[in-house]
């Protein structure tokens, strides 16, 4: 044990990013920029053509593969420099030539043309002076015109090379890669092949650059997106890849470690080379990487857990004292040992959303100092956050953001002190006149009043909706739903349930109602919760439609094999039925579709509501018995309510 008192007090998560996270067998190899003696080499020539778009003669390189014969014909990559290079700083930095000639003796490459221009587009095109004043940022977007108008015609007509969309490919570095994703991806029908290495700002914003996914996904045959893991700009990148994961558009996301440097560009260049003018693996796509990127629930600076694009993590941490070290993440991965006592391992492909996590260290479970804690499985968990699609209605975006607020009271219901958080809309506190609908809302087992503040994301999900104009400005109170008593099934017994009841009405509500600024009456009321709070909806709901007009049941249902705890409640609703559909504007039940695990309660349920004439809206939702399940829940039913 003393082991892994010492690993708490001393454990450390790697600061230093390392190119075996996860080979791929597309990393370049030690020498591969180095000039190899005895093979066949390529030729540079160095052209000059007239350029109608500038008003003068420009330059421009030109690298020919070895063997190049005037009797063949050529696909061309075009390749672009940065913001303070011209047309020899691939030459200078990256040794192109080097690497391709390389690549070309390892028989690793599809013979094509490598034209570098000078990507300013302006009179004096020479890389001095302010690099970053507006006429020379200027000059590069006007290059799209000089690249299609003239240089493409020149080497069109100067060389042998194959003319179609398919055998024309784009690629650069920072500034020339945030040129090769506006080009290529603007004109598709002269490119095919599309890559952006460390892309600058003057990327366009996601939406621009992509407008049409179903036809980039139709038209496009590679799109490589690659970036230094300690690069300013890798958020470009990053939004880059989100937006394409989103809609589906395949293509990679390449990360490593690096900075913005010649280092990642000729690793770019090695591997993007490679795929050109070849059939692509789509399907593989999402496993050329070295590095993830941090998972979103990461503590500040925390290198791991890493994501990769294709949802698997990396997960990694330094502790030479630890004998076995394992992931708990639902099922055990083992960890492997290195010999400087790090630990690593690489998960299955997750599902999306948050997923609790423990290390289990010498046999005992513990929180990863690397990741944010939540309070879930009934205790301090460690989560990891999974993107998936779908997902943008609880993304941070540029609206009014509400506040969530915590509140402490006594419950004499409980005898002792609870708390509950609020979420108030933007606007609260100087709209003194207004007063605000509320919706109780409620977690599930195992988890406390932190679940929907924090796991839930509500804030984020209200101030979407509210300002799409999707949902009323309402408060959302999210409450402590754990009431002491026994575990087990008897905790969702009768007693346990009114016990929450009673709390909800004698306690929570005049609290609510004397400290905020509530409309009055059961219209401007709503309670709804998930799984075990969907029972205390439907229970506490139920029986007080003449408090509540709005009730949602998420992943929910009275238990179908255990008839003494649900008929008291069928019984109920049966004397009542008349009251409950009069009162209830909204009687809204949702699953997480057939993989919920309490699927099969809320079919039985549902059955015996129609039977005894209960009227209820049903929504199903895929993802099972999780929380990107009740987010969207939330959105849905948010919107239906006051």
């Amino acid at each position: 044990m003393r082991t892994v008192f010492a690993f708490l007090l001393g454990v450390a998560l790697l600061s230093v990013r390392s190119a075996v996270a996860q080979k791929t067998g597309m990393e370049a190899p030690k020498g591969f920029d180095q000039a190899t003696a005895g093979i066949a080499t390529g030729k540079l020539d160095s052209i000059s053509y007239t350029s109608k778009t500038v008003g003068t003669v420009r330059k421009a390189l030109v690298y020919t593969p070895p063997g190049y014969s005037n009797k063949k014909k050529y696909p061309v990559l075009y390749l672009l420099h940065g913001i303070g290079g011209d047309e020899k700083e691939w030459l200078k930095g990256g040794r192109p030539q080097v690497i391709l000639d390389n690549l070309y003796a390892a028989g690793k490459l599809k013979p094509m043309l490598v034209v570098m221009p000078n990507g300013r587009a302006m009179q004096d095109d020479r890389a001095v002076g302010d690099v970053f004043s507006p006429e020379k940022v200027a000059a590069f977007a006007n290059f799209e015109q000089d690249l299609l108008t003239d240089l493409i015609p020149y080497v069109e007509k100067h060389y042998p090379v194959l003319r179609s969309r398919e055998n024309r490919a784009i690629a650069g570095l920072s500034m020339g890669g945030g040129q090769s994703l506006n080009f290529g991806l603007g004109h598709l029908d002269k490119f095919a092949w599309v890559g952006g290495f460390s892309s600058a700002p003057n990327t366009k914003q996601p939406g621009l650059l992509v407008p049409d996914p179903a036809k980039a996904k139709q038209q496009l045959k590679l799109l490589w997106i690659s970036c230094g893991d300690q690069d300013g700009l890798l958020p470009v990148s990053q939004r880059t890849h989100d937006y394409l994961y989103e809609h589906r558009v395949p293509h990679v996301y390449y990360l490593e470690a690096g900075g913005h440097d010649f280092k990642v560009w000729k690793n770019g260049l090695y591997m993007f080379s490679q795929q050109l003018f070849r059939p692509v693996d789509v399907a593989a796509l999402p496993t050329y990487t070295v590095l993830g990127a941090p998972a979103a629930t990461n503590v500040r600076n925390a290198k791991y857990p890493q994501i990769l694009p294709d949802n698997r993590a990396v997960f990694r941490l330094k502790a030479p004292g630890v004998q076995k070290a394992q992931l708990d993440l639902g099922r055990k991965y083992d960890l492997v040992k290195d010999s400087t006592g790090t630990w690593t391992v690489t998960t299955d492909t997750l599902s999306r959303g948050l997923h609790y996590y423990s290390l289990v260290l010498d046999g005992l479970p513990v929180a990863d100092p690397a990741s944010d804690t939540f309070y879930g499985m009934g205790r301090m968990a460690s989560g990891i956050e999974i993107p998936g699609r779908g997902t943008g209605f609880y993304a941070l975006r540029d609206v009014a953001h509400g506040e969530v607020r915590e509140r402490r009271f006594y419950s004499k219901v409980t005898n002792s002190w609870r708390r509950f958080f609020v979420y108030t809309p933007a606007g609260y506190d100087t709209n003194t006149a207004a007063r605000y609908p509320v919706l109780y809302l409620l977690h599930g087992g195992g988890e406390d009043e932190t679940g929907w503040a924090r796991q839930g994301k509500t804030d984020l999900i209200l101030d979407n909706l509210i300002a799409d104009q999707k949902a009323k400005p309402m408060l959302v109170v999210m409450l402590d739903g754990n009431m002491g008593g026994p575990g087990g099934l008897a905790g969702f017994g009768e007693p346990t349930l009114k016990r929450f009841e009673d709390e909800l009405k004698q306690t929570v509500l005049p609290v609510v109602e004397s400290n905020y600024r509530v409309a009055p009456g059961a219209r401007n009321r709503a309670l709804a919760g998930l799984s075990m709070g969907g029972l205390q909806t439907l229970y506490a709901g139920l029986k007080n439609t003449d408090m509540f007009s709005y009730l949602g049941v998420f992943s929910s249902g009275f238990f179908a094999n255990n008839p003494a705890l649900s008929d008291p409640q069928y019984a109920y609703m049966k004397a009542n039925a008349g009251t409950i559909n009069t009162n209830l504007r909204q009687l809204w039940l949702s699953m997480g579709g057939p993989e919920d695990i309490a699927y099969a309660n809320n079919k039985v349920m549902r059955a015996k509501m129609d039977e005894l004439g209960i009227r209820y809206a049903y929504s199903e939702y895929p993802g099972g018995h999780t929380w990107p399940v009740w987010r969207h829940d939330l959105y849905l039913f948010a919107q239906k309510l006051f």
